[in-house]
C-alpha cells in the first residue's frame, strides 16, 4: 500500500472519531450510544461500567482487554487508540498510584475529551498524547503491557504496530488485545466502501496473517483466541448478522522475549 493511500485511510479514520466524539455515534459502526449495553456484551462488568468519569465509555471496542491483561499493581501500561479513556481508566485503577497508564490516539477530539475526564476524575497516574499507533510517542524498553481494543483493525500499516510495540514493550513485557479479525475474504461491495475500514470491518486481518506479523515483530507465545460472544456482539454492534460470516472478536496475546 502506497503512502498516498495510507495517508487517506488515517484520515477517514480520524474523521471518522472525530465526529463520533464530538456529534455522537448513532448507529454508525464501532461504536452506538448505547455504550452500557454493548459494554456489557463485550465483557465488562457492572462495576467497570460504572468505576470510569462520564463521558469515557463510548461503546467503542470489540472485546474486553482488561480480561485477559492481568495488570499489576506498579505496572506501566500503553493503550493503543485509548479514545476517551474508557480501558485506559480501568487500568489505571488496576495499576494504582505506583503505577502508570498512557493512552496514545491520533484523533485530537478524543485526546481532548480524554484530558478532560482525566482533570475532572483527578486521575494523576493517567496521561494521553496524541500521536499515530505506527510511530508511538513512547520511549523504548518503558512499558510492561500493551492493551488495545478493536483499534489494531483500523490502521493500514499493522506490521509497523506491532514493531512499535514491541519496541516500547520491556523486556518481558506483554500484548493484551481485543480485535476483529478475518475468517473469510469479504464481499466486494463490503471492501469498495470506504466507510466500512473505518467501521472496523474491511480493515480485518485473517488470523494466521496476525501471527505471522506478531512472529515477524519477535513476539512469542502468541495466542489469538475467538472470543465467545462474538456472534452476539457482531450483530449488536453492526446491525448486520451476516458480517459474523467474515468477521469475529477474539483476544490476541503474545509476549516479548525476558
Amino acid at each position: 500500500m502506497d503512502s498516498v493511500k495510507r495517508d487517506a485511510m488515517r484520515k477517514a479514520v480520524r474523521s471518522f472519531y472525530g465526529q463520533a466524539v464530538t456529534q455522537g455515534c448513532g448507529s454508525a459502526g464501532c461504536c452506538q450510544e448505547a455504550a452500557p449495553q454493548l459494554s456489557s456484551i463485550m465483557g465488562y462488568g457492572a462495576d467497570e461500567l460504572t468505576a470510569v468519569p462520564a463521558g469515557a465509555n463510548l461503546g467503542m471496542g470489540c472485546g474486553n482487554p482488561q480480561a485477559i491483561a492481568m495488570l499489576q499493581p506498579g505496572e506501566v501500561v500503553l493503550d493503543l487508540g485509548s479514545g476517551a479513556g474508557f480501558d485506559a481508566f480501568l487500568a489505571a485503577r488496576q495499576v494504582g498510584e505506583h503505577g502508570r497508564v498512557i493512552g496514545v490516539d491520533m484523533t485530537p477530539e478524543m485526546i481532548e475529551r480524554a484530558r478532560a475526564n482525566t482533570a475532572a476524575s483527578g486521575y494523576r497516574n493517567v496521561e494521553f498524547r496524541l500521536g499515530e499507533i505506527e510511530s508511538l510517542p513512547v520511549d523504548d524498553n518503558s512499558v510492561d503491557v500493551v492493551i488495545s481494543n478493536c483499534v489494531i483493525n483500523l490502521s493500514p500499516d499493522k506490521k509497523r504496530v506491532f514493531a512499535e510495540a514491541y519496541r516500547v514493550l520491556k523486556p518481558g513485557g506483554r500484548l493484551a488485545i481485543a480485535d476483529i479479525v478475518a475468517t473469510a475474504e469479504l464481499p466486494e461491495q463490503v471492501t469498495q466502501d470506504a466507510a466500512n475500514f473505518a467501521r472496523c470491518i474491511s480493515g480485518a486481518t485473517p488470523m494466521a496473517d496476525l501471527g505471522a506479523m506478531l512472529q515477524l515483530a519477535g513476539f512469542q507465545e502468541i495466542r489469538i483466541t475467538k472470543k465467545r460472544e462474538s456472534a452476539d456482539l457482531i450483530q449488536a454492534w453492526q446491525r448486520n448478522a451476516s458480517l459474523g460470516n467474515f468477521i469475529l472478536s477474539a483476544t490476541i496475546e503474545a509476549e516479548k522475549p525476558s
